[in-house]
């Protein structure tokens, strides 16, 4: 009869650990997501950031297009 005591105690000793464990990696796990979520949402305003960029020098290109027309008029005049 003691020997089955025994044998539960050690089992739920066992399971005990086994779910502290478990609860540890969760933590880990949640850690884990948390950094991607940061990272993706740290791409995405990189993502954002770099197409007003592209925007605001395709607007400098075409605005020197112009320049290089109207200065080759006048000069093309003399």
């Amino acid at each position: 009869m003691m020997a089955i005591g025994d044998v539960t105690n050690v089992s739920s000793e066992a399971l005990n650990q086994f779910i502290v464990e478990l609860g540890r990696i969760g933590l880990w796990i949640q850690a884990l997501g948390v950094v991607i979520v940061l990272w993706i949402v740290f791409e995405a305003i990189s993502i954002a950031s770099n197409v007003i960029k592209r925007k605001r020098l395709e607007s400098i290109e075409k605005r020197l297009g112009e320049i290089e027309r109207k200065i080759d008029k006048v000069l093309s005049k003399k």
